[in-house]
């Protein structure tokens, strides 16, 4: 039986041909090339989404600290923020990670603040004196949108 199953494995041929690999490692090379810049992209979202949940953090922050101030938002800044989340972070770190600014002075009833992403994409909250909120982000030149919809509105 033994030498049976020998003269067997000696007469068969089997394997792939030359053509058949190559056919397989220019599928696998297309899917590759598919795939990749779409995992780059999906970092590059989630490094926004990171900014904008930073920035909605913020906003919550904002009103905290209206309301431990009667309402008014005159003093908003940074630090201030900081001291009421501490996860707000105010300046780029290693690794990077968003950072907080606020975009203008504020008055008693209106605020802006500002979230830069790693990606160099900017979030941005506003409050007008009416009280109503507006949502941007910006893509420097050369950057890829990622977490930022076309229309610059977000949120």
């Amino acid at each position: 039986m033994l030498l049976k199953l020998r003269e067997r494995m000696a007469r068969e041929e089997s394997g792939f041909t030359l053509i058949e690999l190559l056919v397989v490692m220019l599928i696998i090379g297309i899917l590759a090339a598919i795939a990749i810049p779409t995992f780059f992209n999906q970092r590059e979202k989630a490094r926004d989404a990171g900014a904008e949940e930073m920035a909605h953090t913020a906003q919550v922050a904002v009103e905290t600290y209206a309301t431990d101030n009667n309402g008014a938002y005159t003093a908003v800044d940074p630090a201030a923020l900081n001291a009421i989340d501490n996860s707000l972070a105010l300046a780029a770190g290693t690794p990077a990670k968003p950072f907080l600014s606020v975009a203008n002075a504020p008055t008693a009833n209106t605020w802006a603040l500002t979230v830069t992403s790693p990606t160099g994409n900017t979030f941005s909250i506003s409050r007008n004196a009416t009280g109503a909120l507006s949502y941007d982000c910006t893509v420097p030149a050369g950057n890829n949108r990622a977490g930022c919809p076309t229309g610059n509105k977000w949120g």
